[in-house]
């Protein structure tokens, strides 16, 4: 059953990314109009979506299973940032940057939830939030100065506007609340549900308008599939070594796993045409990864148990 859930959520977000990409060659949206869209995307649903992953407070008897969990999830994250210090020195600047974000951040937010509550219910669901905490941190800091940094020569610039991100001052809201366990007004904690759960169609309506201009024979590609080896295999190995390290139980290191095995974030496209990096490869690398996760996925789920 769990299987059967996951692969309609892969099916639902290709049908999505067809849908966008049949809104672009229909003339439904036009360049100025996805320029529009993609920052409505960026600056207000997905803060809003991150604010709405946070609203549920840590109960008392898993906060040293969780902190171990986020303990996990920052290791991880300083292991991607040392092999991006490497790994892609020899590809072109706009094709690294895509690479380095594609590193940093899956799609664990909107493919990972789903999937850890269909394997391991409410609590997985609990432990992918807290696991996905550092890479938010990191993908709306690092993650955005690697494109950012191209478009300005300050550094206090790009330091301030990355600090400043919506997307960022989102994450400080956050994690006030889930440390301190406060509640939002009803009203409060509705508005940002409704707005968050746009995310998951407006960032696959994005995507298809930049595959509409993709030859989709160079999806497949030798960089996009080397890349999607070591999304879905290498890192998600390495996780479980971290997990084990970090004295995690099996549902624990389950969800590490699988969090660290899902595709490349689908944001690496939208930032990539925000910021004028190599779009076309990033729409490839989230769309070959997206594709070749569905079978990596499963597979992971069988080996950890």
């Amino acid at each position: 059953m769990e299987l059967l859930r996951l692969a309609n959520l892969q099916l639902t977000l290709f049908l999505m990314i067809l849908l966008g990409l049949g809104l672009k060659r229909w003339g439904i949206l036009d360049a100025p109009g996805i320029k529009s869209l993609t920052a409505l995307c960026v600056d207000v649903v997905i803060p809003f979506n991150i604010l709405k992953s946070c609203l549920a407070p840590l109960g008392d008897d898993v906060l040293a299973t969780a902190g171990k969990i986020l303990l996990a999830g920052f290791l991880m994250q300083l292991l991607y940032l040392v092999l991006n210090q490497f790994l892609y020195n020899r590809f072109a600047l706009q094709r690294k940057k895509v690479l380095q974000y594609c590193t940093i951040v899956s799609n664990g937010g909107f493919l990972g939830n789903p999937v850890a509550e269909g394997v391991y219910g409410p609590l997985g669901l609990l432990y992918a939030s807290v696991y996905l905490i550092p890479m938010r941190i990191i993908m709306w800091s690092v993650g955005t100065s690697y494109f950012i940094a191209g478009q300005h020569t300050d550094r206090k610039q790009v330091l301030k506007k990355v600090l400043t991100h919506p997307c960022l001052v989102a994450i400080y809201l956050g994690m006030l609340l889930m440390v301190t366990g406060w509640q939002l007004p009803g009203f409060l904690q509705l508005t940002v549900g409704y707005i968050g759960n746009c995310n998951a169609a407006l960032t696959m309506f994005i995507i298809g308008t930049i595959l509409a201009d993709v030859p989709l024979k160079s999806i497949f590609n030798r960089d996009s599939f080397l890349f999607s080896f070591l999304r879905l295999g290498v890192l998600p190995a390495l996780s479980w070594l971290i997990c084990r390290v970090a004295g995690l139980d099996a549902l624990g290191t389950g969800v590490g796993v699988m969090m660290t095995g899902m595709p490349a974030g689908a944001t690496a496209a939208i930032f990539a045409a925000q910021y004028h990096s190599d779009a076309p490869f990033a729409t490839q690398v989230v769309i070959l990864s997206t594709l070749l996760s569905m079978v990596t996925i499963p597979l992971w789920c069988y080996l950890i148990g």
